[in-house]
This record gives C-alpha cells, sequence and structure tokens, in this order.
C-alpha cells in the first residue's frame, strides 16, 4: 500500500512496490495521503514514487469486472483521484522508475512534470488495445498535457513510449539513468517548494477548470465484453 514520508520540504509518495492498480483501498489510501500534503504547513512540495517494476499498471480491471454493479463508484473514484492532484497547493513531479500504463499513465499526466527512467520502463496509453474507450474527462486530461500530435500518437495507436522516446515527444520532462532520477526530482521539488499554498491550487484549478469540470461524477466508462 502506499506510504508518505517528509524530509524537509519534500514529501515523498510511494505508490508502492506491486502493479500499484486502483484498488480502492489503494485511491483512498492516495488521497488520504495528498491530503496530508495539502494540510502541512510552510514550504513543501511532492514526489510521487514506486519501488518496483512499476510506477502504476492503471485500473484493477479483474475486480472491475467481477464488479460490474460497482463500476460507476469506482470509475468516479478514479476520476477523482486525477482530479485530486489538478487540485493540489504543492508542486508535484512524477517520478516514472518502471511500466506506467493506462490509468497510471494519466495519473503522471496529473502532475506538474514527469521524470522517467532513460533505460527501463514504458509510459503506454494502451486503450485501443484493450478496448476500454477514453472517457471525457481521461481524454481532455491527456490533450490538456500533451501536444496535439502526441495525444494523437498515444492515444490512437497505444504507442509505448521508452524514456529517450518519451522525453523527444514531450511527455516526460527529462530521461535519466536510475541512479540520477529520484535526485533530480528532488532537487526540482525543492526549488519550487517556496510556492505551496493557495494560489498554486487556484491557478492550477483555473488553468484546468474544463478538465476537472469532465472529471466530476457520472461518467460511464465502457467495458470490454
Amino acid at each position: 500500500m502506499p506510504t508518505l514520508q517528509r524530509t524537509d520540504d519534500v514529501f515523498v509518495l510511494n505508490l508502492g512496490d506491486d502493479e500499484n492498480r486502483f484498488s480502492r483501498e489503494w485511491m483512498t489510501s492516495v488521497t488520504d495521503a495528498l491530503d496530508e500534503v495539502d494540510a502541512a504547513d510552510g514550504a513543501r512540495s511532492l514526489l510521487t514514487v514506486a519501488s518496483g517494476k512499476f510506477w502504476s499498471n492503471g485500473l484493477d480491471l479483474d475486480w472491475l469486472t467481477a464488479n460490474v454493479d460497482q463500476a460507476g463508484p469506482y470509475v468516479d473514484q478514479v476520476q477523482g483521484l486525477f482530479a485530486r492532484y489538478l487540485e493540489l497547493t504543492v508542486p508535484a513531479v512524477a517520478v516514472l522508475q518502471g511500466h506506467t500504463f493506462a490509468a497510471g499513465a494519466l495519473l503522471a499526466l496529473a502532475n506538474d512534470i514527469r521524470l522517467m527512467r532513460s533505460d527501463r520502463g514504458f509510459f503506454c496509453l494502451p486503450e485501443v488495445d484493450i478496448s476500454i474507450p477514453f472517457a471525457p474527462g481521461m481524454s481532455a486530461l491527456i490533450q490538456s498535457k500533451l501536444s496535439p500530435d502526441t495525444a494523437q500518437e498515444a492515444m490512437l495507436t497505444g504507442r509505448r513510449y521508452g524514456g529517450g522516446d518519451a522525453l523527444a515527444a514531450g511527455i516526460v520532462s527529462d530521461a535519466l539513468p536510475d541512479e540520477d532520477l529520484l535526485p533530480a526530482a528532488t532537487e526540482w521539488a525543492r526549488s519550487q517548494s517556496g510556492k505551496a499554498g493557495p494560489t498554486l491550487r487556484t491557478i492550477r484549478t483555473t488553468m484546468y477548470s474544463h478538465v476537472i469540470d469532465q472529471l466530476g461524477p457520472g461518467t460511464v466508462l465502457q467495458l470490454p465484453t
């Protein structure tokens, strides 16, 4: 399960060491951590990291297909988590040490910037290949964070981007060797921590108001049959 630690001005939210799929309990734990970060005092910023082969492999599809009657509340919680990142009062960077797929990739995009390991792991939006269309809010999030050409390629082809390709496509701000990834992310986070506060949140929520609105409750997600 996710854990949260603070060192000086930098909070580190570790999503876990498995596939870090979006179970309901996992999402609640992440949201609780974000609430703690927002409620803290002083200069602060947030790194979202993971410890294993995956940063996040997205939706818990096994649970979802076995609990179709709960799909509505589940999707509301997923999209609410994306919106929660867009509404943070702190600078936020996703540190992608491993595979970042589907809803996991969307969660990474909800951060301010992304840093990715250069020699291992893929960023991928495979929805076209697993027959799950993007909900309107999900599409809006992707298109608000990526260039039109990159969004089109990522969404329509399901391309897997390694670190170098993700950097060239503008998906990530940098692609680095594993040993340099966390230090670079920490340096960025520290440099931005003084910007934390309600003004940053207001700028974000205004900037992404159309995305946040579309991520609101009531979305129906079409599942494969």
